[in-house]
């Protein structure tokens, strides 16, 4: 079922970069540039410092949102995740002596080492962790030693749930999650299905898994969407903001209060023009993704 938003995304639509002109993009700030192959699936990659890095994409996500409908933004500036999977605990570091506080991982195991990394810890007292990956039952046990995890982004199945919450209750922790939507239909894709499935697999969380404490919906969206010089709206970014939508009429929750992390480096600009609460940026903070 299609659920109005009461905003035209044929409206949206004027406020999103073609992607020939994102193909083309080149910023020169402090000697930084910014270029963007979409020929690839390939993420924008900066080519300056960390910290320089950093300032340009906070100075383009300040841009996009104060230029967006306030109809459609989010109540506040949205929050950068770092993506630092496969790179240095110094880049981290770096980042940090730069003033970023939140970091993402998709590897369970590259996850608990960098939390539980001494200089991380004496250096980084404040730094906050993200999981964004996908996580087998196995590594349960492992992901919920991970010092400092603010928010499990991608619970996709009631058994995943019920393993977090198994262990939670156990150990006596919260647990702040996010479930993951498919909202491209992909099927390289995590995520639960839109409509029902997502109802109901967010239910089940709120019925039965009380260690588990719901934040909202996330979804990693097909690139050819990030990439396609749209009329419209991103379509992933369109269909998670509806699916927010239900789950809060659903649920009787305020739709304010629940999180909506969608954009990465190639298009983290569109999501926060539409409505995002969480962006996840990694490539163009860090550089080009290492081979694992």
């Amino acid at each position: 079922m299609r659920v109005s938003l009461g905003w035209s995304s044929r409206r949206l639509g004027r406020l999103v970069l073609s992607s020939q002109s994102l193909a083309s993009l080149t910023l020169r700030s402090a000697g930084v540039t910014m270029a963007a192959d979409l020929s690839t699936n390939q993420a924008p990659v900066i080519s300056g410092s960390v910290t320089e890095n950093l300032k340009i994409i906070h100075e383009r996500m300040h841009q996009a949102f104060e230029g967006s409908p306030d109809i459609v933004r989010a109540v506040k500036m949205p929050r950068l995740v770092a993506v630092s999977k496969l790179k240095s605990k110094e880049l981290i570091i770096e980042a940090y002596e730069a003033g970023q506080r939140c970091f993402g991982e998709n590897y369970v195991q590259e996850l608990f080492e960098k939390s539980t990394d001494p200089d991380i810890l004496t250096q980084c007292p404040e730094i906050s962790w993200h999981f964004i990956g996908h996580c087998q039952s196995s590594n349960v046990n492992k992901l919920l030693k991970t010092r400092n995890l603010a928010l499990m982004e991608t619970v996709s199945t009631s058994s995943l749930a019920d393993k977090l919450q198994a262990r939670c209750a156990k150990e006596e922790l919260k647990l702040n999650i996010l479930v993951q939507v498919n909202t491209s239909g992909e099927d390289n894709k995590s995520g639960v299905e839109p409509g029902t499935p997502t109802l109901e697999l967010i239910q089940h969380i709120v019925d039965k898994c009380p260690n588990l404490d719901f934040k909202g919906v996330m979804t990693i969206g097909a690139f050819s969407n990030s990439i396609t010089d749209h009329e419209k709206a991103n379509p992933d970014f369109v269909k998670l903001k509806e699916t927010r939508q239900k789950v809060a009429e659903v649920m009787k929750m305020s739709e304010q209060s629940l999180e909506l992390s969608m954009g990465m480096s190639h298009d983290y600009e569109e999501a926060v023009r539409i409505g995002s609460t969480n962006v996840r940026v990694g490539s163009s903070i860090f550089g080009a993704r290492d081979k694992r």
